[in-house]
């Protein structure tokens, strides 16, 4: 269950969600990590019906734009989590790693507070879930998500950083296979304002 007044009330809606390291830890510096996530979400929308519409993997949190095509995004949620968890701390575990016991040290610590996790604990749990009620919505979170990088100092244009859907929806480019949400009706595909007031070009 989500706290702080955040949960997902409709199983088939699209939302907006936020997965974060315990601790806030840098653990998608390394780029084996981040593949991890990619692989992940690639096998949900082939296999669990993963509908993805934006997404950003950042060094300590991702965001996700995403559906259930089957009405069970809770259900879909936990599996990914469940999933990506086990395989990072595997990689950390076993795959060349120099922070390997200070990582794993804080993963065993973060298990102390509940009883939930018996060994490590990778992902918070809280994920922040946020209904996509409207197009304008949907618009501020992608602009949100794909500025991410641009605000971190990584890259300088937004449709360069490769672990987002931003060259996705500015170039049709892109590693993951995305569901592009509907240009605003009011607004005109050519429309040169628009991507600039966006701003991913």
């Amino acid at each position: 269950m989500e706290s702080d007044g955040y949960k997902i009330r409709d199983q088939h809606k699209i939302h907006y969600v936020t997965f974060t390291v315990v601790y806030w830890l840098d653990v998608f510096t390394r780029k084996r990590y981040k593949d991890i996530i990619v692989d992940s979400l690639e096998y949900c929308i082939a296999e669990k019906s993963m509908i993805l519409y934006g997404y950003v993997i950042m060094s300590n949190h991702i965001h996700l734009i995403i559906q259930s095509e089957v009405g069970d995004l809770s259900g879909l949620i936990r599996d990914f989590k469940k999933h990506t968890s086990k395989q990072i701390i595997k990689s950390i575990q076993f795959e060349p790693e120099s922070r390997r016991e200070w990582l794993l040290e804080l993963m065993k610590k973060a298990t102390t507070s509940h009883n939930r996790n018996k060994n490590f604990q990778f992902w918070k749990y809280n994920n922040h879930p946020e209904e996509v009620y409207s197009e304008k919505f949907m618009w501020s979170k992608l602009d949100y998500i794909h500025l991410n990088p641009v605000r971190a100092g990584i890259v300088y244009k937004a449709s360069d950083y490769i672990y987002s859907s931003a060259s996705s929806y500015c170039r049709n480019e892109g590693l993951l296979l995305i569901t592009k949400a509907e240009i605003p009706l009011n607004i005109k595909v050519n429309d040169t304002a628009f991507w600039k007031s966006i701003s991913w070009e």
